[in-house]
């Protein structure tokens, strides 16, 4: 295909896909369960934040992690207490447990207490058409509170050169509003244009070929390779494309 047909094509897919449906089958369904701000963005953090491996398996723990909470999540980042901690010590989704839990809430209620919330400390360092530079500080920042060794590991540094593929979903969800009704554009003070696509194994297979990306790594690198070339397709809103590609991977195993 030329890059006109494969542009034409993409989008195609990314209409079959970036509708209601996509939204049972994905973790994007946890922040839709709730309508205030604070509670619609530290739930999908935690969804994105544990959304490797099995899908199914991503939203039932991404759902006991809200019953955890009391399925009030904002409530309990602020007013927690150990006995509360204690309660999140058994939850365990792969690598993330319960150690990993008490820190991203200990960490959340760090942000919105001390930096104005999670929007705020992003939109301070979105770069023009990088999200790298944000993902990075907020990483920094988030373990000033509860600096445990261990859970460095569930947020990716882009400046260290990794995709930061959950970060990204999580950024697409929080700022893409396009009226589709999956993505749920909160945050107004980040442009589209500056999102990254969420690239992983899929994504990354499908891009590759479709002749958007030449290298073999799903890193840092192939991803500013994927960027640059769905930019070309839409400056404004070029993370569409994730449901393109992923929708291509999974659903159709192209």
């Amino acid at each position: 295909m030329t890059f006109k047909e494969t542009q034409d094509f993409l989008n195609e897919k990314v209409l079959q896909y970036n509708n209601q449906d996509f939204i049972d089958t994905d973790p994007v369904q946890i922040p839709h369960l709730y309508t205030s701000k604070e509670d619609i963005e530290i739930s999908a953090f935690l969804a994105a934040t544990i959304a490797w491996g099995n899908r199914k398996m991503i939203i039932k723990n991404a759902k006991k992690m809200m019953d955890l909470m009391g399925n009030s999540p904002y409530d309990f980042v602020l007013n927690h207490n150990d006995s509360h901690l204690e309660k999140l010590d058994s939850f365990v989704h792969r690598t993330f447990n319960g150690q990993d839990f008490n820190c991203f809430i200990k960490n959340l209620k760090h942000i919105y207490t001390q930096h104005h919330g999670m929007e705020h400390l992003f939109a301070k360092h979105i770069a023009e058409n990088r999200t790298a530079p944000a993902i990075s500080n907020f990483k920094k920042v988030f373990f000033e509170a509860d600096n445990l060794t261990r859970t460095h590991k569930h947020i990716s540094d882009p400046e260290k050169g990794s995709a930061a593929k959950r970060i990204n979903m999580f950024l697409r969800w929080m700022v893409r509003q396009d009226q589709k009704g999956v993505d749920l554009g909160i945050w107004k003070s980040i442009p589209t244009a500056a999102l990254s696509c969420p690239l992983d194994v899929h994504s990354g297979n499908v891009a590759r070929k479709l002749n958007l990306l030449t290298r073999k790594q799903n890193d840092g690198k192939a991803l500013l390779e994927l960027d640059n070339n769905l930019r070309k397709m839409d400056p404004i809103d070029p993370v569409k494309y994730d449901f393109a590609l992923f929708g291509l991977g999974v659903f159709e195993g192209f």
